[in-house]
């Protein structure tokens, strides 16, 4: 589609000045004065070389808030739908998601619901999104429900850089380590053998040969090594794309030490968050159980997901299956039971949301004051050894020299 340069004047005479995707320069007329702007010149601008890479073209949660937000305002000012969609994507600061919006945009145009519009672009718009924009139009409160969308990415977003910042630290140290240690073992140990050797004090200390013997065979093997790392890595992610060893490594993960509990937590805030706002927004239980299962991110979580709404669908209540999972936590079992008797599921899943997402504050702040001893002591034990193991023969050959 053919970009124009334009230039107009608002209502109270302010210069405004921009680029918009548009067929020809009626419709950029046209857009404009929707906007107040009456269009003083439009020029079409060359064709922009666009370089397509074979992956990402994802658009950014942080844009897909404001969009939300933006939308929800402008609904419950009363714009039309298909107007409201013109002026986000023209204003839109990714272009990739502008031109996604001009999609949507002439979908509805054309007769279709924002809901169909909108599950015509995956890479922006999720079965949760395209599902509760579908339950605020047909219940009349589209606006309602973006403003609860957004929250609910704002949250989820939240609880993703949490878990991300904990993970930061010890990656950081881990990379260091590994970092040093290559360092030493290739050209700092090969530095002291060829000293030791020139100074010929006979045997060396057992650790100090130790050190040499795996440094010599990690220069002598070196490309092995590195291709025996990279098969593993390849094998290892080739792994996770089949169902049982991503079920394997998610089962492993839930259990492992100190990531394990927090990522329990995490799953736990965003089944309930999910669940509470789907709920809440109108969505029937089976469908809302579905998406949760999607969303979970974690196969173990899934299943266990798939398996409550199986028994729903048989005419059970949700906190029975759900207990026999033994996934969540018995509390929140008790508590969607309460909410179930009371008839205020919803409610009652934000309120556990509510709790947890707290719960993972205070899990990952625990974890990251746990973790930065035990890395420290960790990185100073692996190198420190490595120092001390190359400077036994120096203290030996300098206590020879003073009994001497």
């Amino acid at each position: 589609m053919p970009v124009f340069a334009w230039e107009g004047r608002t209502r109270q005479g302010e210069v405004k000045k921009g680029t918009m995707e548009a067929e020809a320069e009626p419709e950029v007329a046209n857009r404009l004065r929707a906007q107040g702007i009456t269009l003083s010149k439009a020029k079409k601008k060359g064709k922009q070389i666009e370089l397509k890479l074979p992956f990402g073209g994802g658009v950014p949660e942080k844009d897909i808030v404001v969009f939300t937000r933006q939308f929800a305002t402008m609904i419950d000012a009363g714009l039309p739908i298909v107007q409201c969609l013109d002026i986000l994507a023209s204003q839109a600061p990714n272009k990739n998601f502008g031109k996604m919006l001009f999609e949507v945009k002439a979908m509805v145009e054309s007769g279709s619901t924002l809901a169909e519009a909108l599950k015509k672009q995956p890479k922006a718009f999720n079965d949760l999104f395209v599902n509760l924009v579908q339950a605020g139009e047909v219940g009349g409160i589209l606006d309602t429900i973006l403003s609860r969308l957004a929250v609910y990415i704002e949250k989820a977003m939240k609880l993703k850089s949490q878990v991300k910042g904990a993970m930061v630290y010890p990656i950081s140290i881990l990379a260091v380590a590994i970092i040093v240690v290559i360092v030493l073992l290739w050209k700092v140990i090969p530095v002291f053998e060829n000293m030791f050797k020139d100074f010929g004090g006979g045997a060396l200390p057992k650790p100090t040969q130790i050190v040499i013997n795996i440094s010599n065979a990690f220069v002598d093997h070196a490309f092995l090594i590195v291709g025996s790392l990279v098969s593993f890595i390849v094998s290892f992610s080739w792994s996770l794309r089949t169902k049982r060893g991503r079920a394997i490594f998610d089962k492993m993960i839930l259990k492992a030490p100190l990531i394990g509990n927090v990522l329990r937590k995490v799953a736990v805030a965003r089944f309930t968050r999910t669940m509470g706002t789907l709920l809440a927004s109108g969505v029937a239980i089976l469908d809302a159980m579905e998406i949760v299962a999607k969303t979970a991110g974690n196969v173990v979580i899934h299943d266990a997901i798939m398996y409550t709404r199986a028994r729903i669908a048989e005419g059970k209540n949700m906190a029975e299956p759900l207990a026999e999972t033994k996934v969540f936590p018995p509390m929140v079992v008790q508590m969607i039971g309460v909410g179930e008797a009371t008839g205020a599921m919803d409610n009652m899943l934000q309120k556990i949301a509510d709790f947890y997402e707290d719960e993972v504050d205070v899990a990952v702040n625990a974890m990251t004051k746990m973790m930065e001893p035990l890395m420290m002591v960790f990185l100073g034990g692996i190198v420190g050894g490595l120092i001390v193991a190359m400077y036994l023969p120096i203290f030996e050959m300098a206590g020879n020299i003073k009994s001497g």
